[in-house]
């Protein structure tokens, strides 16, 4: 996805991603598509909740996605079907929040 995504989007430089894509991904980014990725992880420590830097763009993003009936189950059959109702669902959240 980021090899694909750099070509359309080339001004990206920094990309964040949860813990469970730590490893060659990080190498993979830095040598194939010129990203630098942070990786965001919990404290072994901590026991319970705790907040994560940056997290909750991405957990914002899918309630956002959510809010959109269709998507609270796994309707689609087609991965493109989906991909394209994805995208409306985020336009149309845009379009809701211009000012």
């Amino acid at each position: 996805m980021l090899k694909r995504s750099r070509a359309r989007y080339p001004f990206v430089e920094h990309a964040f991603a949860d813990g469970g894509y730590a490893g060659r991904l990080i190498d993979f980014t830095k040598q194939k598509t010129h990203i630098t990725l942070q990786i965001v992880r919990r404290n072994a420590s901590t026991k319970g909740f705790e907040v994560l830097p940056r997290r909750w763009v991405a957990e914002r993003t899918f309630a956002w996605i959510i809010k959109n009936r269709r998507f609270v189950r796994d309707y689609e059959q087609l991965t493109p079907v989906a991909e394209t109702l994805i995208l409306i669902a985020a336009a149309a959240t845009l379009i809701r929040r211009w000012p």
